[in-house]
């Protein structure tokens, strides 16, 4: 039997994770995020990684077994397999089963590109997926770089549906230039194909977040964000959403409050000059980390890495010298990455990114 956070009482954890903020070295992690295969399926507009397709890299069972240890001991309760495409990777089921074995709940991040084509085993081993989901079918498809996407997106919905009806499929857009009209729609797409919730999130373009080697330039920015004018329709949009779609915030359809609907038009203002950035509550970097398919560790999506897992072990990275000193030294208020940051995680203590179910025979 397991000894580890995951597995002491409640107030153990809540005492682990307590110290944690208290002390900035890890003693809980409940969620990782992991990046296990580098390539993607999509040519999306506002990503880059499908640009580094012929570098195929990917984290091994091998690579992950070295670390499950420092999972159990850390307590880790999710993983979001994010990417990349994970559904590319040549042995993901290996590492969804020895991820399941340490009781630790699958939150699949996908293109749904070829959901149908996996659906028996992402019913099997994924407690939530999260499909990305950019506009009705003509937008998508554009968006996506692929004929068909939304299509191909829909039908595997539904086989996964199929296999496992109580598997949690939510949607989640990227507002930008190319869809920020589009909103409602979108809202009805994800009602249609359909999935159990849609969520939003500015577009980033203003870091070197996904597989970025240096910021973008400026027309490559403009491809993407909002000028001034469309930054100030969208809130005027975003206040009709708002009016429209009541009975959809209140049941949590739409992820977002509305206050956090406004943000995104609020955060597209701020890069235009028009307000001054607001950061997003989060404290990432206290309770999570992001592996790389490389195994480039880092305390979430945006900021500097911390380590390679190839290198060293998960925990000594986390709880080194290095990483305490920059949780230590973040002040997510001023930080000039945070205050711009177009996505955020704020657990309490007692929280993680999924739920676990009964374990499977």
């Amino acid at each position: 039997m397991p000894t580890g956070p995951r597995n002491a009482p409640a107030p153990r954890r809540l005492i682990d994770r307590s110290l944690t903020l208290w002390s900035h070295r890890i003693r809980a992690l409940p969620v990782v995020v992991l990046m296990p295969h580098s390539r993607c399926n999509c040519r999306c507009v506002m990503c880059d990684i499908w640009k580094a397709n012929q570098n195929k890299q990917e984290l091994t069972a091998e690579d992950l077994a070295a670390h499950l240890d420092d999972f159990e001991r850390l307590g880790v309760r999710s993983v979001v397999l994010s990417g990349g495409e994970a559904l590319l990777h040549d042995n993901l089921w290996t590492l969804c089963r020895m991820l399941d074995e340490r009781g630790v709940a699958i939150t699949l991040l996908s293109t749904g590109m070829t959901l149908e084509q996996n659906a028996a085993e992402v019913a099997r081993w994924c407690r939530e997926v999260i499909v990305s989901l950019d506009g009705d079918q003509r937008l998508h498809d554009r968006i996506r770089g692929i004929d068909g996407a939304f299509e191909r997106l829909a039908r595997g919905v539904h086989a996964v549906r199929g296999v496992q009806p109580a598997c949690r499929i939510s949607g989640r857009c990227v507002v930008q230039r190319l869809n920020y009209r589009g909103i409602a729609d979108i809202i009805d797409a994800a009602r249609r194909v359909p999935l159990d919730q849609i969520s939003f999130l500015a577009a980033d373009v203003s870091t070197t977040a996904f597989n970025r080697p240096e910021p973008w330039q400026p027309e490559r920015v403009a491809q993407v964000g909002l000028d001034a004018e469309q930054a100030l329709e969208l809130e005027r949009l975003i206040e009709q959403v708002i009016a429209r779609f009541g009975d959809d915030f209140a049941s949590r359809f739409i992820a977002e409050s509305p206050d956090k609907m406004r943000r995104i038009a609020h955060h597209f203002q701020a890069l235009c000059g028009l307000r001054e950035p607001a950061p997003p509550a989060c404290n990432a970097p206290w309770v999570s980390t992001v592996i790389e398919a490389d195994g480039t560790v880092r305390p979430c999506f945006f900021h500097a890495p911390l380590g390679n897992v190839h290198e060293a072990p998960l925990e000594q990275i986390l709880n080194s010298d290095r990483a305490i000193a920059f949780r230590r030294q973040l002040d997510v208020g001023s930080d000039p990455i945070c205050r711009n940051c177009v996505c955020a995680l704020r657990l309490a203590p007692w929280q993680a990114v999924g739920q676990r179910g009964p374990r499977r025979p």
